[in-house]
């Protein structure tokens, strides 16, 4: 048996933002322009009118005040209200793996590493452009990688379940390496003419390299453990796929085939189940809160890592015991985790313990214990 360890991380940023102020400024034209072309529906109560969003909202429901996009001037245009992406022939590099070449570069040479040294690809997302070949398999030809590669899907939770995949192959002998990589176009799958998520997503792709302990050239995290666990609710769905066209009317309302939640339940039931399962996992292991010196939470909303901090902590973390980048990145499904840990690990001193942990859709709630080294 091996000790895995987290040798490098890579995030691949889109050139692109958009701040709250711009979003609401699209989302108002296009509510205005409903009501007036509603009028008389909503007048007989036949048709809800469209509330007004505004940025004040947006921050206190989420903590959101900017997200990165790979595309903004179609989800900008109040006619269009999605990414306007180029179509690729098969013979080009899909978008998710060109975002994966830049993360994963990142990764390796933060590891000291090259793709000679890795054996297998492990993408980890929400939402994958197509069903198949592999994106992973796309990424491993990409860079030239031998071994294999494949792709999952928990949702939110993807990037530590990717991680307890890599670790147990890495700890049982049977690959010396993984890249565990998340290629997240959020943008795609969001309903921006919706005001209750029209701001929550935004795109980006992190990449982890986990070893074997004994081949990590620099500073480096232990992992100590994974804990992962998942328990069926449809509070969060997406309701796209091929068996669409089949089904009797089955492309005609749309609006189920992009991101949906009811976000009240959500909150109600996610965080009492990923409070109690963090807490657990340190149990099992012996580990305190007061040996904990740093969670990198999943950012979907800051009040959840608030509340889920303190039950935790036992007390209100501080910053730097909690870092989000929710902030500038929002909700980048399962990346968010580890945009927070790639970029607030490096100050940690040896011996500290550290827990990624992320949660989502499913439910799903995933969670790695590291010790810096």
């Amino acid at each position: 048996m091996y000790t895995p360890a987290i040798t490098g991380t890579g995030v691949f940023t889109p050139e692109n933002t958009i701040t709250n102020d711009e979003l609401v400024a699209c989302f108002n034209t296009y509510a205005q322009k409903f009501n007036v072309d509603h009028a008389d529906q909503i007048a007989s109560g036949d048709v809800d009118e469209m509330p007004m969003s505004n940025a004040e909202f947006i921050f206190n429901a989420s903590g959101i005040e900017q997200r990165y996009v790979l595309d903004k001037t179609g989800i900008l245009n109040p006619d269009i209200m999605h990414p306007s992406l180029r179509q690729r022939s098969d013979d080009e590099p899909g978008v998710m793996a060109e975002m994966a070449l830049d993360a994963c570069a990142k990764a390796l040479a933060d590891a000291g590493k090259t793709a000679a040294d890795v054996d297998a690809v492990i993408v980890a997302a929400s939402n994958h452009e197509r069903a198949y070949p592999a994106i992973a398999v796309e990424i491993q030809d990409l860079m030239g990688i031998k071994g294999f590669g494949f792709d999952m899907n928990v949702a939110c939770s993807s990037a530590t379940f990717g991680i307890q995949a890599a670790a147990d192959m890495v700890r049982s002998g049977s690959i010396r390496s993984a890249l565990v990589v998340n290629p997240e176009i959020c943008s795609a799958h969001l309903e921006w003419r919706d005001r209750d998520c029209h701001f929550i997503f935004g795109d980006v792709c992190t990449a982890t390299l986990i070893e074997r302990k004994e081949d990590a050239t620099g500073d480096h995290f232990e992992i100590i453990s994974t804990r992962c666990a998942t328990q069926f609710s449809n509070n969060i769905r997406n309701n796209d796929g091929f068996l669409r066209r089949t089904r009797p009317d089955g492309m005609k309302d749309r609006r189920d085939m992009q991101f949906m939640q009811n976000g009240r339940k959500v909150f109600k039931e996610v965080v009492p189940m990923v409070s109690a399962h963090i807490l657990q996992h340190m149990a099992d292991e012996g580990i305190e809160n007061t040996q904990l010196s740093r969670m990198w939470l999943h950012q979907a909303n800051k009040s959840m890592n608030d509340y889920i901090g303190r039950k935790v902590m036992g007390r209100v973390p501080e910053p730097a015991e909690q870092p989000n980048i929710l902030q500038d990145y929002a909700n980048t499904s399962s990346a968010g985790s580890i945009i927070a840990f790639s970029k607030n690990s490096d100050d940690m001193k040896p011996d500290d313990i550290g827990l990624i942990c992320s949660f989502g859709a499913g439910y799903s709630v995933g969670s790695v214990l590291l010790k810096r080294c």
